[in-house]
């Protein structure tokens, strides 16, 4: 099925269901069934509403984190490369999305709490 027309409630052709639904009313779709030959008209309701739960310590998937990698670990510095990682000479560490770093289970070198690096130098790995 083929979804024709999408109306908010408000447009034309809404009116009848947001007076029975009110505030439930989502929306009014046509739909086209080529199979039946046949239009549909669908509506869509809020059947029940409750207080989003958010946790605050979850990490966004697209936070860039740092890592921990030895300077002779070429392999994994060659894999954060390929996902997307960069080396950051200021900070020492190499830096990479945390999806990524689920995705390659790193999650046990990520550093927590960055060290201030003002008085070493920096040696980037070749």
């Amino acid at each position: 099925m083929k979804i024709t027309k999408k109306m908010i409630p408000g447009q034309p052709g809404t009116k009848k269901w947001l007076e029975k639904y009110g505030d439930a009313l989502i929306c009014v779709r046509y739909r086209d069934d080529h199979q039946s030959q046949r239009r549909l008209k669908t509506i869509e309701l809020v059947v029940e509403s409750a207080p989003l739960k958010i946790n605050k310590n979850t990490i966004p998937m697209n936070k860039i984190m740092c890592l921990r990698i030895g300077y002779h670990e070429k392999y994994l510095q060659n894999i954060v490369k390929g996902a997307g990682g960069r080396w950051n000479k200021q900070k020492q560490a190499w830096e990479l999305a945390y999806k990524e770093i689920r995705l390659l289970g790193l999650e046990n070198r990520i550093i927590r709490k960055m060290a201030n690096n003002r008085n070493i130098k920096s040696r980037s790995p070749p």
